[in-house]
């Protein structure tokens, strides 16, 4: 099992820079940032200095969109810093959240998330591709190389990961939710005739290391607050028909508004309606040894990386602990 870095872009830049620097040192094979660019700093500059100071890490966005850069934009984006820094890059998707809300828009459809992974990994990877009807090609890219994973929960985005994406990003580490929803991307990857196992899964999560079950809850309820934005979507595309199991569904029932101010923060008063269960289903809390319980059980699951959310009070003794404990434990 591999492990991933996640962070927000606050400034300092440097300290993000700083703490991917020891993620790699700690054994971390990747290193994600948010991209919300009115919330957050731009990410790709801070990833092209992420990728200077480190030399194996490999760098992306969880997850970017298809709305708040052009396609080719983001292509030629990733292309350059592959350019640079080698491919060391990977291209996280999905259809937006808080980077379009925020400014009064709305996720895009999958229909147009499909066009937008192909457009920019065929540009990325130095092939000629339609857009917009126009024959187009990066000519300055040379055997490029980008991996394009996609963030889905629903039925319908499971199936597009399935037959079109590298990898899958799961937002919350349930290892029942896991396995239904590995299971679902498997499945349309052997109806569109691909090898089920070549798709990455990567599940991503909260982890906090700590004998203070309750604080550390606290400390990461906005999860399932954030969760359950997507979560509220796919009720209102699927209802309770059952297309979606309810262990993923029913906590939302209490959930009103949502303030992306507090998005993605410690203390996040758009989250009270998250349940205590909720937290400890979702995310990886605890002493060390239920962390490794947790990541035997998601390794199974199938999932080749877990990737820790840091956003707390301990972010920099959680990276101890794991660089100490669990990444020797579970890495390769």
């Amino acid at each position: 099992m591999d492990f991933g870095l996640v962070l927000q872009t606050d400034p300092p830049a440097w300290t993000v820079v700083d703490r991917m620097r020891r993620a790699e040192r700690l054994g971390f094979t990747h290193g994600w940032t948010f991209d919300s660019c009115v919330l957050w700093q731009e990410p790709f500059v801070i990833h092209s200095q992420i990728l200077g100071a480190t030399e194996r890490l490999v760098v992306g966005p969880m997850v970017t969109n298809p709305r708040t850069r052009d396609w080719t934009v983001t292509a030629s984006l990733f292309a350059t810093l592959n350019d640079m820094f080698g491919p060391r890059t990977v291209c996280g998707i999905g259809r937006g959240d808080s980077a379009l809300r925020v400014t009064g828009g709305k996720p895009t459809t999958l229909g147009a998330l499909e066009q937008a992974m192909r457009v920019i990994k065929e540009l990325a990877e130095g092939r000629e591709v339609l857009v917009g009807g126009t024959a187009v090609r990066l000519p300055w890219v040379r055997g490029g190389d980008l991996p394009v994973w996609m963030g889905a929960y629903g039925p319908k985005a499971l199936e597009l990961v399935g037959r079109q994406a590298d990898g899958f990003i799961l937002q919350l580490a349930d290892p029942y939710l896991t396995r239904w929803m590995v299971e679902h991307v498997r499945q349309a990857a052997r109806e569109a005739g691909r090898d089920p196992d070549s798709i990455t899964i990567c599940v991503a999560a909260p982890a906090y290391v700590g004998e203070d079950r309750a604080h550390a809850r606290e400390q990461c309820r906005w999860f399932g607050g954030m969760v359950g934005n997507h979560v509220a979507d796919l009720v209102t595309r699927y209802g309770t028909s059952g297309a979606v199991p309810t262990a993923l569904t029913d906590y939302i029932r209490g959930r009103q508004d949502y303030d992306y101010a507090h998005h993605g923060r410690a203390g996040n008063s758009s989250t009270d309606f998250v349940p205590d269960e909720i937290v400890d289903r979702f995310c990886l809390l605890g002493p060390v040894a239920d962390h490794l319980a947790r990541l035997h059980e998601l390794r199974e699951a199938g999932v080749d990386q877990f990737a820790l959310y840091a956003m707390h009070d301990a972010v920099d003794d959680t990276l101890e602990a794991y660089g100490a404990h669990v990444v020797p434990a579970l890495a390769g």
